[in-house]
């Protein structure tokens, strides 16, 4: 949790998304290698997940077919084990609750944390229900990091209790890769949260290039993109796929 703190301190943030093992675990591998070398100050590895309600088509399709190739969230781990030390910049899952229980909730954070991974994003996971996650997250050092959208209204405040790492604003009404909501009604949400947490507050879905980062990063701490870089994801690897993203921030 630590890490993510330095990373994100006294910054606009550069946040990514890419769905582990998508599209081949030698991919996922050799972007980690080049993460350091990145604009990013911090990147989402989504857990493959058979019904990812949170995702548009884009990351769906990947998702899905990682998973149709049999990855899973022990393949997730392999692969973060095998590169533990070849990156130094904050790694986070974007995980569905059903994978966490599955595993065993105090076991699968203290997999994810010898794998070198600072905290999760667990989507499913409503605050009312989240208070036995959090306090295992709080006493493992570990984030977990809340999203909360223009639709919270009034249980911000509640969502925000429980809240380490940054908060996730989602910028979408509706899946990612979505249209983002209007400029009026994010900066409303994002000064909302503000007055809730001390942590930075960075929006994600409907952000896809540079104009949208910057737009997002006038008035929040960082800017996330997920669809879009799953979409590189399938046209380049290597050095040449962290240049493309350079692009878009």
């Amino acid at each position: 949790m630590d890490k993510i703190t330095n990373a994100l301190n006294g910054k606009k943030a550069n946040i990514g998304y890419i769905v582990g093992g998508y599209p081949s675990v030698e991919h996922t591998k050799e972007f980690l290698a080049n993460l350091d070398a990145s604009c990013l100050d911090l990147l989402e590895i989504g857990i493959p997940y058979s019904d990812p309600l949170a995702d548009g088509k884009v990351i769906t399709k990947a998702s899905f077919s990682a998973t149709q190739r049999g990855l899973n969230t022990d393949s997730i781990f392999e692969i973060l084990s095998e590169c533990k030390g070849r990156f130094n910049k904050p790694v986070v899952f974007l995980v569905y609750f059903n994978l966490v229980f599955a595993y065993g909730i105090e076991n699968f954070i203290k997999k994810a944390k010898e794998c070198g991974v600072s905290g999760m994003i667990v989507p499913d996971l409503p605050s009312e229900e989240s208070g036995e996650v959090f306090a295992i997250c709080q006493s493992e050092n570990f984030a977990l990091i809340p999203l909360i959208s223009v639709t919270s209204g009034e249980r911000i405040g509640e969502i925000l209790s429980r809240a380490s790492g940054f908060v996730y604003a989602v910028g979408a009404i509706g899946v990612s890769g979505s249209k983002r909501a209007s400029t009026e009604r994010l900066k409303e949400l994002v000064k909302n949260a503000k007055n809730f947490t001390d942590l930075p507050v960075c929006v994600g879905f409907g952000v896809r290039n540079r104009d949208d980062a910057n737009e997002v990063k006038s008035y929040a701490d960082g800017a996330i993109i997920g669809t879009a870089i799953v979409e590189l994801t399938d046209k380049f690897s290597g050095k040449e796929l962290i240049n493309e993203i350079a692009k878009l921030y």
